[in-house]
């Protein structure tokens, strides 16, 4: 089947399609379908609110069987911060990867001092039909914490800074495969597959 996943973010496209195709998936990001109009104002009070109104946007506009996530990270010290606002935290930079490098920078200034570091990744997807009428939606999470400095070059967003205890380090030096086996978003797609794998074709609609 053919499955539009509305995120025009490559790092994301890439995590999401590598998981799906080991089930014969096939996915497209946003920046190879026409016609999209204008992006949704993504102003939900959580995760799940703004995953669903990407998933029907992009369905109606599309005609295509839509999947959307949003997804942020969660500091227990700074009271869930900076949560549903993650990818402009800082609210600086023109490119993605300078906003991911002010970001961080932002977050290390807010912990500076603080020995509580436990901190989430949380993933909400949700899956609408060419109608936009809302089919599925889960919730994906990983437990850590953030560390002093940032380290590997294998992530995007807050991976550099965010360590995996068990694993002893962050996800951002984790490789591919086995980030997409631990991740939230792999967490959220994996419970989200059996609705992907019952849909009918998700073929446009006209």
């Amino acid at each position: 089947m053919q499955l539009v996943f509305a995120s025009s973010n490559p790092h994301k496209v890439r995590e999401v399609r590598a998981i799906l195709l080991e089930h014969g998936i096939s996915v497209t990001g946003l920046d190879a379908i026409d016609h999209t109009g204008p992006e949704p104002v993504e102003d939900g009070r959580t995760f799940a609110d703004n995953a669903r109104i990407k998933a029907v946007h992009y369905a109606r506009a599309t005609g295509y069987w839509c999947l959307a996530d949003d997804s942020g990270l969660a500091v227990d010290a700074l009271g869930g911060a900076p949560g549903v606002r993650s990818a402009r935290y800082a609210g600086v930079g023109p490119t993605r990867d300078e906003r991911d490098d002010a970001n961080n920078a932002k977050l290390l200034r807010e912990l500076q001092g603080e020995t509580e570091r436990r901190a989430r990744f949380v993933c909400s997807m949700c899956l609408a039909d060419p109608t936009g009428t809302v089919v599925a939606e889960t919730t994906g999470t990983v437990e850590g914490v953030i560390g002093d400095a940032p380290r590997g070059h294998n992530g995007f967003g807050y991976d550099p800074l965010f360590e995996l205890p068990q694993l002893g380090c962050t996800s951002a030096e984790l490789p591919p495969e086995k980030k997409n086996a631990l991740s939230h978003r792999g967490d959220a797609l994996r419970k989200m597959m059996p609705q992907i794998q019952a849909c009918p074709g998700g073929t446009p609609t006209g």
